[in-house]
């Protein structure tokens, strides 16, 4: 505690620097599944269906993990509280490792029948299952080693894992599809799956370095844990739950759909090459690698929350210009409106959210109140963004129809963010209605 205390972060950016790197692998394997969902899975495990309803029945596997993203934080949520923080990313990382792995061993329909989807489906919910546990527990250990001004800075590594990882899987898939069709279709798209076991020990080796959150540590000290964080989460802090969960719903749905529903919405809708568009995300997602700690480093100094308002309009006004320039056909068109998207409106949409929820709740149900807000926004944003994007232009015609929805949700984000306060905050106000009614 006193290096941090004292205004040294050696310790910090260590934890920060490891909590990155192990988010980067473990989003990377979440993300080529939605990547894959996009290529190639229609084919593999739906061919029974039309080429549209197997986009649908893939993008629908994809959300699978979303189901179970609350699970996971619950479950991983529990522990983390009342054990480890630093225990909990660990065996959130050899979940998600070994899930991975095996979808890249993972029979087709023609091999095994109906069986193939359904084992598909339990891997998803796998993967789900240990993200749910994976947010949460990487932003605390970021966010609780962090010296009190830059909080917002440090928990950002974390958050810029995400981007990290698009790249990574994204790269990997770009050049997997340069291989002749029938090769990548019979075994090519297997191979960022298998990756996934060399990254996940790269993971593991870093996070068995790092030290224990000073933050949780102490409360142990103090034996101020609960017996179950889920109870007195539900009993305590609802309402921070439900502001939470609903400050998600600017940032996830523009990285979706411009992560995972452009790609199939550009080659079927406007006729561009897939390539242009796993380009232009590469790039976009780079950048944003950097921007989202630039933005962060903002938020430390003007205020967590008028960054993330500001954010929230952002994604507002920038959707239409986003489909405007993808609509155009045009790559270098593509690649501003990634930019436009990904490392502007997202980023200062996201840079903030690692501090901002987790501050929303007090030591003893942060990993379970951060964790459960994340992972049910994302069941409410994230999940459904490419499905209803698909459905929106395959009834409408009209790519204005998908960025108004994702206009209408900013919104709601906004006033979400306006309404939140962190816990500590809330405390002291209700300390001093009180001192005040007794003085009365």
């Amino acid at each position: 505690m006193s290096s941090i205390a004292n205004g040294q972060p050696p310790r910090a950016r260590k934890v920060a620097a490891a909590s990155m790197i192990g988010t980067t692998i473990e989003w990377y394997d979440y993300y080529i599944f939605g990547t894959a969902a996009v290529l190639v899975l229609n084919d593999q495990f739906f061919p029974a269906l039309s080429p549209a309803a197997g986009t649908l029945a893939a993008l629908a596997t994809f959300a699978v993990a979303f189901i179970a993203r609350p699970f996971g934080g619950i479950i991983f949520g529990h522990f983390g509280d009342k054990l480890s923080r630093k225990t909990i990313l660990v065996w959130s990382l050899m979940l998600m490792g070994m899930s991975t792995f095996i979808v890249g061993f993972l029979p087709n329909y023609d091999a095994i029948g109906i069986w193939a989807p359904i084992l598909l489906v339990a891997l998803r919910f796998l993967q789900g299952l240990a993200v749910g546990g994976e947010w949460g527990g990487a932003v605390l250990m970021a966010l609780e080693h962090a010296p009190e001004k830059k909080k917002a800075f440090y928990a950002s590594w974390t958050q810029s894992g995400v981007p990290a990882a698009l790249v990574l899987s994204s790269t990997i898939f770009l050049l997997m599809q340069q291989m002749d069709e029938a090769s990548f279709h019979a075994w090519g798209w297997r191979v960022p799956f298998w990756i996934s076991a060399l990254l996940i020990v790269v993971g593991l080796f870093i996070r068995l370095r790092i030290s224990e959150s000073p933050e949780f540590l102490k409360m142990k000290s103090e034996k101020r844990e609960v017996r179950v964080p889920l109870f007195e989460l539900i009993r305590t802090a609802w309402w921070p739950l439900i502001l939470g969960t609903f400050t998600l719903a600017s940032p996830n749905i523009i990285f979706y759909i411009s992560s995972v529903y452009l790609l199939s919405y550009g080659p079927s809708h406007v006729g561009l090459e897939r390539d242009s568009i796993f380009i232009a995300l590469i790039i976009s997602a780079s950048i944003q690698v950097f921007t989202i700690p630039m933005v962060a480093m903002i938020a430390d100094r003007v205020g967590k929350k008028k960054v993330m308002l500001a954010g929230a309009t952002l994604v507002a006004l920038l959707i239409y210009p986003v489909f405007w320039l993808v609509n155009t056909g045009e790559p270098m068109a593509v690649l501003g409106a990634m930019i436009l998207s990904l490392p502007i409106a997202h980023a200062t949409a996201y840079a903030v959210v690692a501090s901002f929820i987790p501050e929303l709740f007090h030591p003893e149900v942060r990993f379970t109140g951060s964790s459960l807000a994340y992972q049910i926004g994302g069941i409410i944003t994230s999940a459904p963004a490419p499905f209803l994007a698909e459905y929106l232009m395959q009834n409408t015609g009209s790519s204005m129809a998908v960025a108004t929805y994702i206009a209408v949700a900013a919104a709601v984000g906004f006033i979400a963010i306006a309404l939140g306060r962190p816990a500590k905050r809330r405390v002291e106000m209700r300390a001093d209605s009180t001192s005040s009614s007794k003085v009365g």
